[in-house]
């Protein structure tokens, strides 16, 4: 399903993001990487590369800048398009290492997961928004530029990220992937800048995936739910502070590939078992679906 797929991952020089870029990588698909630190994308793009990837790709910036953020998607765009051409070889593995990867990858992967056709040269199949700008824990003693700073990146940065790849997105029928956290669906303390920016990711990206059923827009998007995974960052920042069992950042990345590659409305991923079944409960769906049979939507379709 993913192999010959164009797909872009924000935040992907370490942690899930980088996890994500290996797995997108064995499955074959063209991979463009960013974040701050270039010489982390380019240690993962090397990597990328050795373990089959189509093609891969990174453009170092930061998201605390919208217009690179724009820019960023569109260029992005370009590279696989242009690496995806029968006339160009940048960025392809030597073609006897891509077999011995082809093997490996039937051996992991399931083989729908892998065989369908690649999408058309140039655009973007799917679209992983995984950064975030770091947020210290603690008391919200009414700091606002923090909580402007992480509104900006955690959230600001990936509308923009999207409506940048909207129009690629229509033409590939492609996905929209927004890794959130449980402290986007259920109040933490210690967090609050953060917790809002990802209860922003849901009002937002939730709305918007009801748009595109009323407006027939072929684009899914899936939400990740995560709980606390043993990422260096993270780790590091709940240390002494936070009492709970991590879960592996590699199966959490495979899992968020498998079901964006389902196109499912959200993905829970925690240690705990109860997470899925106390916040995935249909109670929301069901008033979701009742208010939208309250909506006239002809005076903004028709417009």
């Amino acid at each position: 399903m993913l192999q010959g797929k164009k797909v872009i991952v924000t935040g992907a020089s370490k942690g899930i993001g980088r996890e994500m870029a290996y797995h997108l990588a064995k499955m074959g698909a063209h991979v463009a990487v960013t974040a701050r630190s270039e010489e982390g994308l380019q240690k993962v793009v090397s990597r990328c590369l050795e373990l089959g990837a189509a093609s891969a790709h990174y453009i170092a910036g930061t998201m605390e800048n919208l217009t690179f953020a724009e820019q960023f998607v569109t260029k992005a765009g370009e590279l696989m398009g242009e690496a995806a051409s029968p006339l160009s070889s940048s960025g392809l593995c030597p073609r006897g290492h891509q077999r011995a990867f082809e093997r490996e990858r039937e051996c992991i992967y399931p083989r729908w997961f892998l065989s369908t056709q690649p999408s058309l040269t140039g655009g973007l199949d799917m679209l992983i928004l995984n950064h975030i700008t770091n947020t210290p824990l603690g008391f919200f003693h009414n700091n606002t530029h923090i909580v402007r700073k992480t509104m900006e990146v955690n959230f600001l940065s990936y509308v923009v990220l999207s409506v940048a790849a909207l129009p690629m997105l229509k033409q590939s029928n492609g996905s929209i992937v927004v890794i959130s956290s449980l402290a986007g669906k259920i109040a933490h303390p210690l967090i609050a800048p953060y917790s809002a920016s990802k209860f922003a990711l849901d009002g937002f990206f939730s709305s918007l995936r009801k748009e595109y059923l009323v407006t027939k827009v072929n684009v899914s998007i899936t939400l990740c739910i995560l709980g606390l995974i043993n990422t260096e960052t993270a780790m590091r920042a709940t240390s002494g502070v936070f009492i709970a069992e991590a879960a592996p950042k590699e199966d959490c990345a495979l899992e968020i590939i498998k079901g964006a590659a389902l196109r499912k409305e959200e993905v829970y991923y925690d240690k705990s078992i109860w997470t899925s079944l106390l916040l995935g409960n249909p109670g929301r769906r069901i008033m979701e679906f009742l208010a939208l049979r309250k909506y006239n939507f002809d005076k903004f379709i028709n417009n």
